[in-house]
């Protein structure tokens, strides 16, 4: 117990990170090293990725997944951070249970809902993927994931999840993504601070779509890292942590 002339520091919040697609957990895992020393750090594996088994039917079902992962442990309120995919299941996730997200953390991500031609893409991709495994994809999509100019460490760990992940739970979470909803109109009605930040060469989800996130966010803050593409985070460790972890001191 505190003595009466010792101030109160309450515990920092959680800080719960959701992975991409076709990743899994330990794409944060510069962030997991640099903040779970002083913090709870929660990043799980989704559904089907990673060593989490079965499949999504519905986009939802990633939403629903962390939040009863969240309840079995115990966590009430936390900070929700999110990348590519992951941003938008934050996002499905803020939509779902407001009252518990105290800041919102989108990286390399974007708020639309799919078009028909989106839809036809990401349908043919998982019937792609169904036939010919995941060692193509991952072969023609990597020096756009992470720059050309990255770590070859990071280059091999990007590459290692793609592949690793089973072909028929990357088909299953691209059919459930096509449906997903617009998440547009959820960022007005945004009541928590918000950080922003995106890859400057980042082509999947350019700048351009991270400053209309952060035009409609009500409190945001808009980080642009240079010399990285759709995943700063392990691209530029050193620069996403220290963002990272000055929104973590303004909001708890």
């Amino acid at each position: 117990m505190s003595s009466p002339n010792t101030p109160y520091l309450p515990h920092p919040l959680p800080l719960v990170l959701i992975h991409g697609h076709p990743f899994d957990h330990t794409m944060w895992t510069p962030q997991i090293e640099a903040f779970s020393p002083s913090r709870q750090v929660v990043a799980p594996d989704l559904r089907g990725y990673g060593r989490s088994p079965s499949t999504v039917t519905r986009f939802s079902d990633f939403a629903a997944d962390i939040e009863a992962l969240l309840d079995e442990l115990k966590v009430e309120t936390f900070v929700l951070a999110g990348l590519s995919m992951g941003g938008q299941i934050a996002m499905d996730c803020y939509g779902r249970f407001p009252e518990r997200v105290r800041g919102l953390v989108l990286a390399d991500t974007f708020p639309a809902a799919e078009t028909p031609e989106g839809v036809r893409t990401r349908n043919a991709m998982a019937d792609r993927l169904l036939r010919e495994g995941m060692r193509g994809y991952a072969d023609e999509v990597l020096e756009k994931m992470v720059a050309p100019s990255a770590d070859p460490q990071v280059k091999a760990h990007v590459h290692g999840m793609m592949t690793a992940t089973a072909p028929e739970a990357a088909a299953a979470a691209l059919r459930a993504r096509a449906q997903r909803p617009d998440y547009r109109d959820l960022l007005t009605r945004v009541t928590v601070p918000a950080l922003v930040v995106v890859g400057a060469d980042d082509t999947y989800t350019p700048v351009s779509d991270a400053e209309a996130m952060h035009a409609v966010l009500p409190d945001s803050t808009l980080h642009v890292i240079e010399g990285a593409a759709h995943m700063p985070n392990l691209e530029r460790p050193k620069e996403f942590n220290e963002i990272l972890g000055e929104f973590l001191d303004r909001v708890g």
